[in-house]
């Protein structure tokens, strides 16, 4: 399996963008989806995740501003993101809950004046 990821950008606090996730092929492993980032120097964090039937969960910093959906006839994953801000700024990947299979390369979102 491949996961590419694509979507990320330059951005203005206050701005949105659109993460998607595509995945080259379903396995049983994917149930289970998340979204991670990591930021320069820090350590790659779980930002959202989702499972089959579409139950969402996510990160206390950005609770009412992402959401994470998915189209298992796209085998794909996005990401909405609201309301960015600095902070936001990361490479972003996916994976599945239990990150087993292999990292794409992410997708890098800045967020900057």
């Amino acid at each position: 399996v491949q996961l590419q990821a694509s979507g990320g950008g330059l951005v203005q606090p206050g701005g949105s963008l659109r993460l998607s996730c595509a995945a080259s092929r379903i396995q049983y492993s994917m149930r289970s989806m998340a979204w991670y980032r990591q930021a320069p120097g820090k350590q790659r964090e779980l930002v959202a995740l989702i499972d089959d039937p579409g139950n969402t969960e996510y990160v206390q910093s950005v609770k009412g501003r992402f959401t994470i959906s998915r189209d298992n006839t796209k085998n794909t994953v996005y990401l909405q993101m609201n309301s960015l801000r600095p902070e936001d700024t990361a490479v972003y990947f996916c994976n599945n809950l239990i990150r087993t299979l292999p990292w794409g390369q992410g997708t890098l979102v800045t967020v900057s004046s």
